[in-house]
């Protein structure tokens, strides 16, 4: 590995880029640097955010600056304010020793009189926005005809915020006899357009793989239910007491109420997204840069741009509609070196994203399993322990404090004392997770695992739930939507339902052991059509009769009735059982069936069926799922029945008054 020495850098830089800790050359600013320093050399540079790339082309430009001309000679354009003044602060930094240069960031939401003021004095070095610069030039207060270099700074994301016709009116404005380098992470179309229009034989460097994520990041999934999404946030934050990161959502309505939430729950949590002015955008970094925030709440367009070093976690409370995204997203982590998590919070629908992000970033994602509540508050009481272990202890400042202390706890034994500061220090904790219920990953074998299942198993409830039965069934149009709805409307507080099966003429599933009494009394007296419900703890006869009607129905192909082909029907029956587009002559999921069927083509009923007595769909009498009937159905569009749970006549389910 070369030094900046032996990369032809000059001493009055390497002096100032010395005192700030610079070294070695890291990868790319030694294929990049003697390029630059080159003439006629333009450079299309892939790499990620925090791999070393505006010393990369900072140390050069200003190496090449002619001091005795006062005019624009180097241009930086960037997508966003925040990247513009860090981009113009370490080019500062770099020049600290050559007094004669001038740098200016040209931004939106800052005095233009005072920028156009700057330039008139001469400066050497612009740093813009596409959006202020082009004003500028409208305005004619800038003049780019002396510029020999030009930099395009996260190209990709300029592109992505709209400024592609801007950055060709700037481009056509400038000398063609320059060097161009272009950075970006990513390699969209666009900047294959642009290379091709105003770029001469570049040379491509990549630093890593193209669209690669940073290799010092860790990505890690946790898959759960839609509903628990905000408390797994939580428990992440819980988890991980020392995290300082951002979590990233689409919107700027989510991105506010999550953060909304986060604070009201004692996190030191803000919001960054567009609504906000430009006073309250640098009111949020600078606290956040400071770390009086821990979590950064913001969607994709606010954060781009930011460079917050030592970064520990990005979070993806939802995953962005680009994939390209997802590789700016967690570049944000594990920078210079250090290492860093991108944790994305998905449900089973976007599993599927999960594996294009895959193969795109050229990394596999783990699986983590969710905390425990004992877990989480574990970890909190060690980090606590170390936090008092670390402190610095000013004698001088506390000795005049310390007799009084001394006496005011002298009748606390050791061990008394450490429990109460423990104590003190995390009952929100203890108490929150005491009370809360545990969250599970979802486990993402489970269509597997359906379709193994023994078809002579029984029926029998698992550990902790209780078997019950429902009179109603396939014929009945009952699906499991229809079953929770049921519960959730009928039955006060959380009930947690386990495995359901549904055959011709009854169902059985399971719920918990603590919910099974109250869920049985509030379903007691049902009415579906005018027949009475019949919903109690199912016996061993109709636990044995279940399970012989599965095996019996149970299609060769797989026993368990997913994708099979059974006798009996049913509508994808259940989380483990059930016939999904079987061929029945009961019913059945798009079945072709004389008696029903989803989709079928029928007579006496069916989801969505063509029937004369009932079905889903279109019918003049009999009942089914949001039917068009005369005498009631499952939230019809009702004549002389009635709605779910209404007190006219008809209506399934509907509570006996």
């Amino acid at each position: 590995m070369k030094t900046f020495e032996e990369l032809g850098i000059s001493p009055a830089i390497l002096k100032a880029i010395s005192e700030m800790g610079y070294e070695q050359p890291m990868p790319v600013q030694e294929e990049v640097i003697p390029f630059l320093l080159g003439k006629e050399n333009d450079v299309i540079a892939l790499a990620q955010t925090g791999t070393g790339k505006t010393a990369a082309y900072g140390l050069p430009i200003i190496q090449k600056i002619n001091l005795a001309l006062h005019v624009p000679q180097a241009l930086v354009l960037c997508p966003t304010r925040e990247l513009c003044l860090q981009i113009a602060d370490d080019l500062n930094d770099y020049s600290k020793y050559i007094d004669e240069l001038k740098v200016l960031p040209v931004y939106g939401g800052s005095s233009i009189e005072s920028q156009i003021k700057t330039l008139k004095k001469g400066v050497q070095i612009v740093v813009a926005t596409p959006g202020r610069l082009l004003d500028l030039m409208n305005r004619r207060c800038v003049d780019l005809s002396g510029i020999i270099n030009v930099i395009m700074d996260e190209a990709d994301e300029m592109l992505n915020m709209g400024f592609s016709e801007s950055i060709d009116a700037i481009l056509a404005e400038i000398p063609a006899e320059r060097n161009t380098l272009l950075f970006s992470a990513t390699m969209p179309a666009e900047i294959a357009r642009i290379t091709g229009k105003y770029m001469r034989n570049p040379k491509e460097i990549t630093i890593g793989n193209k669209n690669e994520s940073t290799a010092n990041v860790k990505h890690v999934y946790y898959m759960v239910n839609a509903r628990d999404k905000y408390l797994t946030l939580k428990r992440i934050a819980d988890f991980f007491p020392n995290i300082y990161g951002i979590v990233f959502c689409r919107t700027r309505k989510d991105t506010q109420e999550i953060a909304d939430k986060l604070i009201q729950d004692g996190y030191n949590a803000d919001a960054l997204h567009g609504d906000l002015s430009q006073q309250q955008r640098d009111y949020v970094m600078n606290k956040f840069r400071s770390r009086n925030i821990q979590l950064l709440i913001a969607t994709d367009v606010a954060a781009r741009g930011l460079d917050v070093e030592d970064l520990t976690h990005v979070i993806n409370f939802s995953l962005p509609d680009e994939i390209e995204a997802y590789t700016h997203r967690s570049g944000r982590t594990g920078r210079a070196g250090k290492t860093g998590i991108s944790i994305s919070i998905v449900h089973i629908k976007e599993k599927g994203k999960i594996h294009e992000i895959e193969r795109k970033i050229n990394k596999k994602f783990v699986a983590a399993k969710m905390p425990t509540g004992n877990e989480i508050c574990e970890k909190q009481v060690f980090h606590f322990i170390d936090q008092i272990e670390k402190v610095q202890v000013n004698d001088a400042e506390i000795e005049g404090l310390l007799p009084a202390v001394y006496r005011k706890l002298e009748w606390l034994e050791k061990e008394d004392l450490i429990k109460r500061m423990v104590s003190l220090e995390l009952n929100r904790l203890l108490n929150y997770y005491k009370e809360a219920h545990e969250i599970n990953t979802i486990d993402e074998s489970e269509k597997r695992e359906r379709k193994e299942f023994d078809r002579g198993a029984s029926l029998a409830p698992e550990a902790g739930y209780a078997k019950l039965y429902i009179g109603l069934g396939k014929m009945d149009g009952i699906t499991p939507k229809n079953l929770m709805d049921l519960i959730n409307d009928y039955v006060e507080g959380r009930v947690q339902i386990g495995k359901i099966d549904f055959f011709t003429r009854y169902s059985l599933f399971d719920v918990e052991e603590k919910s099974a009494k109250a869920v049985v009394a509030a379903l007691r007296e049902l009415d579906f059509l005018g027949r009475d419900v019949k919903v109690e703890f199912a016996t061993e006869e109709q636990i044995a009769r279940g399970t012989k009607d599965r095996a019996e129905s149970a299609g060769p192909r797989d026993r368990g009735g997913y994708k099979g082909r059974r006798e009996d029907g049913g509508s994808g029956s259940n989380y483990r059982g059930g016939n999904y587009k079987g061929r029945s002559s009961e019913g059945g999921y798009k079945s072709r069936s004389s008696e029903g069927g989803y989709k079928g083509h029928s007579s006496e009923g069916g989801y969505k069926g063509r029937s004369s007595e009932g079905g889903y769909g279109r019918s003049s009498e009999g009942g089914g799922y949001k039917s068009r009937t005369s005498e009631g159905g499952y939230k019809p569009r009702k004549d002389s029945g009635s709605s779910y749970s209404g007190k006219d006549k008809g209506g399934y389910p509907k509570k006996k008054y």
